[in-house]
């Protein structure tokens, strides 16, 4: 299931690189084409409104990479009796995986939240193993199973 899992957000990610990368190619080119064919004041506000619409493009897509480089060093082939990196934790009926703050995904009709190591629930639960309880907001959580 693990590897099932991290699939799933590895093809999210790309798909969002992807679709990163076409937007800021089409600025590029935009602006490229501006440029041959216009001067003034209104070409010099049309092209900072690219180039600043390129610079957000680009931060996304970093954050996006940055993600990406985090699924990168999970081996789903790895059991873990300690929740670290790259495990999946099932808690109170949820499942949990451990990577980076990813959107919700659905395997086999179970629900999957990804969470940073970083998150509060994230930094609660890391070197802890089965058996393990905590409180966050009122509720309590235990630790049901890793793998």
């Amino acid at each position: 299931m693990k590897q099932q899992i991290l699939q799933k957000h590895q093809q999210l990610l790309q798909d969002k690189i992807d679709v990163f990368r076409d937007m800021i190619s089409g600025l590029t080119e935009d602006a490229q084409n501006d440029a041959k064919g216009s001067a003034g004041d209104k070409h010099e506000t049309a092209l900072s409104m690219m180039h600043i619409e390129q610079e957000k493009l680009n931060h996304k897509l970093k954050e996006i990479l940055d993600q990406k480089a985090i699924l990168d060093k999970i081996d789903p082939s790895t059991n873990h009796t300690k929740i670290t990196l790259g495990s999946v934790v099932q808690a109170n009926g949820m499942l949990l995986f451990i990577s980076a703050a990813l959107p919700k995904i659905t395997i086999n009709d179970k629900t999957i939240i990804a969470v940073s190591p970083q998150s509060p629930l994230g930094s609660k639960l890391m070197g802890n193993e089965v058996g393990f309880e905590f409180e966050i907001n009122g509720i309590i959580f235990i630790v049901k199973k890793v793998f």
